[in-house]
């Protein structure tokens, strides 16, 4: 079985730093690991895995890994903002106010018994 094919089976982001022996801070993967697996999927998303033999590929997806894993050591999840969601909320911006709609705004068209 190919090393992607061995990923892609993979249930925990403790797995994937074993199986591709990177090492890790038990503390930093607690806070981060979707994080980190989101950001190396990203990463291994834009690579050509065309032509590589299975170690250069392992070595690759061990150095997306190592990398992800990296950017979260000095800072967390909201500073990298990997998910859409943490996007799309800058605390930097005010929030922007959402229309109010009054609760009897609810009921004029409803027949009042």
């Amino acid at each position: 079985m190919s090393i992607l094919e061995q990923l892609k089976r993979l249930s925990s982001a403790e797995d994937f730093f074993s199986v591709l022996d990177v090492p890790y801070d038990k503390r930093i993967v607690n806070v981060a690991r979707l994080h980190i697996l989101k950001r190396m999927g990203q990463s291994l998303a834009s690579t050509d895995f065309a032509g590589m033999s299975e170690a250069e590929v392992r070595s690759a997806c061990a150095e997306t890994l190592e990398q992800a894993y990296r950017d979260f050591l000095g800072s967390g999840p909201l500073d990298q903002r990997v998910f859409k969601v943490l996007r799309d909320r800058d605390p930097s911006r005010p929030a922007t106010k959402g229309a109010f709609v009054p609760l009897t705004a609810l009921f004029d068209d409803v027949e009042r018994t």
